[in-house]
Order: C-alpha cells, then sequence, then structure tokens
C-alpha cells in the first residue's frame, strides 16, 4: 500500500485529496501546518509527500528543505503560485515534481504514479517487495504462508507478531520508531488513541520466540531513545 502524506492548511482541499486517493488503494494521513508536517515525515517514512507552499507556522519551501536532510522521500509542491520562479524554486529546496492549483485530480494521480515507478526502478525496491521468501541468518520468512522458520524449525507467532517481523525483515537496518510501528501494523486509528507501549510487548514477545538470546537479540534490535530494526549479527 503506498503510503502518502497530505500537507495543506485548507481542510476541503485535503478532505478531497484523502478520499480520492484512498479510492485507490492509498494510505494517506494528514498535516495542516509546516511544523507538523515535518514531525511526522520524521516519525513515518512515506513513498510521497503532496506539500504545499501556503502554510502555517513554516511554509512549504521549508518544509521540503528540512525533510530533505534527513530523508529522500519524494515530494511533489502543490501551489495556486504558477509563476515559473515559484516552480524553480521548489525544486531548487528539494521538490521532485510542482503541481498548479487547481489541478485535475487524475493528473495528479498520474504523476505520483510516474514518481513511484521512477524510484521503485532506481532502487529495486518492486523487485524486493515483491519477492517472497527472505532468508537471513538462519531465520526464514515466507510472507505467502506466513510462515516463520528459524534453523529449519518452524516458530508459532501471532497476526502480528508476524506482521510487525515482516515489516522489520523487509527492510533491514531501517529504524522504525514505536509510533510508525503502531501505525503501521495496528493501523491509523489504533495509532490516534494507541499505547506505544503495545509495540514494545509484541517486540519482547517475539524475541522469545526468535532470538538465541532475547537478552542479546541476534535479529530485531533497539536503537535507544528511537524504536526497533533487523538486522543479523
Amino acid at each position: 500500500m503506498v503510503k502518502v502524506l497530505v500537507v495543506d492548511d485548507e481542510k476541503l482541499i485535503v478532505k478531497g485529496l484523502r478520499f480520492s486517493l484512498e479510492q485507490d488503494n492509498m494510505e494517506v494521513d494528514c498535516a495542516y501546518d509546516g511544523e507538523e508536517a515535518i514531525r511526522m515525515a520524521k516519525e513515518k517514512e512515506y513513498d510521497i509527500v503532496l506539500l504545499d507552499v501556503m502554510l502555517p507556522k513554516r511554509d512549504g519551501l521549508e518544509v521540503c528543505q528540512a525533510i530533505r536532510e534527513f530523508s529522500e522521500m519524494p515530494i511533489i509542491m502543490l501551489t495556486a503560485k504558477g509563476g515559473d520562479m515559484d516552480k524553480i524554486l521548489g525544486l531548487e529546496y528539494g521538490a521532485d515534481d510542482y503541481i498548479t492549483k487547481p489541478f485535475n485530480i487524475l493528473e495528479l494521480k498520474a504523476r505520483i504514479k510516474a514518481i513511484m515507478r521512477r524510484n521503485a526502478k532506481k532502487s529495486g525496491k518492486g523487485d524486493r517487495e515483491r519477492t517472497k521468501v527472505f532468508e537471513a541468518g538462519g531465520l526464514r520468512l515466507d510472507r505467502d504462508s506466513r510462515r516463520v522458520f528459524i534453523a529449519q524449525k518452524e516458530i508459532n507467532l501471532t497476526a502480528k507478531e508476524f506482521d510487525l517481523l515482516e515489516l522489520l525483515v523487509c527492510h533491514p537496518n531501517k529504524v522504525y520508531s514505536r509510533e510508525e510501528l503502531l501505525r503501521s501494523v495496528w493501523g491509523n486509528r489504533a495509532a490516534a488513541g494507541g499505547d506505544v507501549r503495545t509495540v514494545d510487548v509484541h517486540v519482547r514477545r517475539l524475541r522469545e520466540k526468535i532470538e538465541p538470546s532475547p537478552s542479546d537479540p541476534r535479529y530485531v534490535h533497539t536503537k535507544w531513545g528511537v524504536g526497533y530494526y533487523f538486522r543479523v549479527v
């Protein structure tokens, strides 16, 4: 599922974009000012950011520049300003594309898909996400059958334990915050009112099942003060 962050202070525009993108089975989060957008982009790696230029607190150009300091997630600038200089500034600040309001939602979707295809081809992500079986350091995870083996011995995991491990295994060395894991594995509604300790409990139970020594993990590691990641040591 493509994860999209929509950033605009006009709530009707946000509502319309969210509805339309969700019809294409995209997962949509929303931010209404520049500071909120930067915070959310730090907490979660999005496949695409739709970023308005005119925002309260910090404008879209500042947000774009700030995101580029820690991520290469694709950014499409949305703005009522159609001048060439505004477009040039947006691209120089790190945007991948630029579309002027009012825009056709079908054109926006086409641009999103074009950027996604280009980035998947460049990074090889498309091939990796189609991979059905992952093997690393004696751990084998079969995505189709939802089975996990350690040294050829099957490990019985709950549905959420498997989802959590699958996310980490499919993105090795990527550190996920507890908030991001709660949102990705349990969903946006759970994240909105959930307790991040749920993640800690599931990680602890997962380690008890897959780690030779849960207190000195081989697979699922802690980045203190940040979150969790997968790496074989």
